[in-house]
C-alpha cells in the first residue's frame, strides 16, 4: 500500500536548499558490475598477453554467440562503441553520399554523426513532446527520392514505434536501422528491440544496461549486409570466417575503419548477457514503485505506457510543467538535488540546433561534413521542429540503474519530489529574491 503523502508541510520542515535537513540521497547501486568469474577470466587474458583478437575467433565468437541467442535470426558483429555499430549498419547498407536519412533530433549526437560519417544527409522529423521518441505521423511527409533509411532511437529504454515505421518502410521501399543503444531488453509485443530493422546498432559502454566498458554490435537481418560492414571495419573482412562469401575474397584488404573490439571487453559480454534479464525486471519494478509514489506531483508528466510497448529503463524521463509552479526548470532541479533527488537534464539542445551543422556563416573548426551539407542544401536553421523544443524545454532525467527492487529507496526519490512541491511558495521567494540581488 503506498504510503500517505502530506500536502502541507510540517512544522519545523524546510526545504535543504534554505537550510533543512534534505529527504536524503537517494543513490544507485554501483553500476556497471562484474562478476568474480568475469574479473578473473579477464585477468587470464592479460596474464596470457591476449590483448587483441582478428576476426571471430575466442572471446570475441563466445560473446557474439551469446548475444546472436539473445536476438534470435540475426548475424551480430562486435565492435569497439555504439556509434561504429550503427556507422557499420549505414555501411552495411550501402548508405552514402547523396542519400538522405530520416532520424530524430532529440537524443544524443552519435545518432547524427554515424550518417555524416557516412557521407549522407540527416533529416529531422518532430518527436513525441513528452518521451521524445520520433513521431512516426511526420516521418513519410519527409520522405524524398533521395531518403535511403529511417533510424529512430529507443532513448532512454523506451522502444520507438517500431510497426508503424516498418509499415512506412515497407510502404516507400525504405531501410529501417534501430539504435538501440539505450534500450537493451526493451521489447515490443514480446520481441526484443533490433529485431525489427535491417540492421541495429547498440552501445555497451560502461553506462549502458548492457554494460562493459567500451563496446558495441551490429544486428544485421541479411547475410549481405554483415559481410559488407564486417569488409568496411574489420580487419580483412573476415575472411576466414566459415561463409565469407567468395565474389568479396577480391576486396577484403587493410582499407578499413578498424572497430575491432578488445577481447578484455568481449569477455565480459556472455556473464553480463546472463544476469541483464533480472536486472531489467529490478530496473522495471522500481519505476512502477516511483510512479506509483509520485500520485499528487501534479508538476510531473510522465510519458503514457503504451500497451504491448516495455521499456527496460535504461533513464526515467519525464516533463516539469512549470506553468504549475511558477518556478524555472533550474531552480526545481537544485532543489530536488539538495533533498537528494539524482535529477538532471540529458538532451539540453536538439541535434538541428548544433553549431556545426550550419554551413552557412559557421567560424569554428571545419567538419569535413560541411560541404556535403551545402551540396544537398540542408539549411538546419529553417527547421521547425515545436514538439522537440517542448521536450528539451521541459525533460528531466535520473538514470536509472537501480535494478534490485528497492520499494524504501523509491518512497525516498519521490518523497524529495513531494516535499519540494510543499514548499513552493519558499521556493518562489528564493526565486524573487535572487532576481533582485
Amino acid at each position: 500500500m503506498r504510503a500517505a503523502v502530506r500536502t502541507r508541510p510540517a512544522r519545523g520542515e524546510s526545504l535543504a536548499l534554505l537550510g533543512g535537513a534534505p529527504v536524503g540521497e537517494v543513490r544507485a547501486p554501483q553500476w556497471p558490475r562484474f562478476t568474480m568469474r568475469q574479473i578473473e577470466r579477464v585477468a587470464q587474458l592479460l596474464h596470457t598477453g591476449e590483448t587483441v583478437v582478428i576476426g571471430r575467433r575466442g572471446v570475441v565468437e563466445e560473446a557474439e554467440r551469446a548475444i546472436a541467442a539473445y536476438h534470435p535470426g540475426k548475424r551480430v558483429l562486435l565492435l569497439n562503441s555504439g556509434f561504429s555499430a550503427l556507422h557499420a549498419a549505414l555501411m552495411g547498407l550501402e548508405i552514402g553520399p547523396g542519400d538522405e536519412v530520416i532520424t530524430t533530433p532529440y537524443t544524443f549526437g552519435a545518432t547524427t554523426s554515424c550518417i555524416l560519417f557516412a557521407g549522407a544527409v540527416p533529416v529531422y522529423v518532430d518527436v513525441d513532446p513528452v518521451s521524445g521518441l520520433i513521431d512516426p505521423r511526420k516521418v513519410a511527409a519527409a520522405i524524398t527520392p533521395r531518403t535511403r533509411a529511417i533510424l529512430p532511437v529507443h532513448l532512454y529504454g523506451q522502444p520507438a514505434d517500431m510497426p508503424a515505421l516498418q509499415r512506412i518502410a515497407r510502404r516507400r521501399g525504405l531501410a529501417v536501422i534501430e539504435d538501440g543503444s539505450q534500450a537493451h531488453g526493451a521489447t515490443i509485443q514480446g520481441q526484443p528491440v533490433g529485431q525489427f530493422s535491417d540492421a541495429a546498432g547498440f552501445s555497451c559502454m560502461g553506462g549502458k544496461i548492457l554494460a562493459t566498458s567500451e563496446a558495441g554490435y551490429l544486428l544485421a537481418s541479411k547475410d549481405e549486409v554483415y559481410w559488407r560492414a564486417a569488409l568496411m571495419c574489420q580487419h580483412w573482412g573476415r575472411r576466414g570466417e566459415a561463409g565469407f562469401p567468395a565474389e568479396l575474397g577480391p576486396h577484403a584488404d587493410t582499407l578499413i575503419a578498424s572497430y575491432r573490439v578488445s577481447p578484455l571487453i568481449a569477455a565480459l559480454f556472455p556473464g553480463q548477457l546472463a544476469k541483464m534479464p533480472a536486472e531489467i525486471e529490478g530496473r522495471r519494478a522500481n519505476a512502477r514503485a516511483f510512479r506509483e509514489a509520485m500520485k499528487g506531483v501534479e508538476w510531473i508528466e510522465f510519458p503514457a505506457h503504451r500497451p504491448g510497448f516495455s521499456s527496460s529503463h535504461h533513464m526515467l524521463t519525464f516533463n516539469y510543467l512549470e506553468e504549475r509552479t511558477g518556478v524555472p526548470r533550474a531552480a526545481m532541479l537544485r532543489a530536488l538535488q539538495a533533498e537528494g533527488a539524482p535529477v538532471f537534464v540529458y538532451v539540453r539542445e536538439p541535434l538541428h540546433r548544433l553549431r556545426r551543422l550550419r554551413w552557412k556563416g559557421y567560424r569554428g573548426p571545419r567538419p569535413f561534413w560541411m560541404e556535403q551539407l551545402r551540396r544537398a542544401k540542408a539549411d538546419y536553421g529553417r527547421v521547425s521542429l515545436p514538439a522537440c523544443e517542448r521536450k528539451v524545454e521541459r525533460s528531466v532525467e535520473i538514470v536509472w540503474n537501480f535494478y534490485r527492487p528497492d520499494g524504501r529507496a523509491m518512497q525516498r526519490l519521490a518523497e524529495c519530489f513531494h516535499k519540494v512541491g510543499r514548499h513552493l511558495d519558499a521556493l518562489r521567494s528564493l526565486q524573487s529574491e535572487e532576481k533582485t540581488r
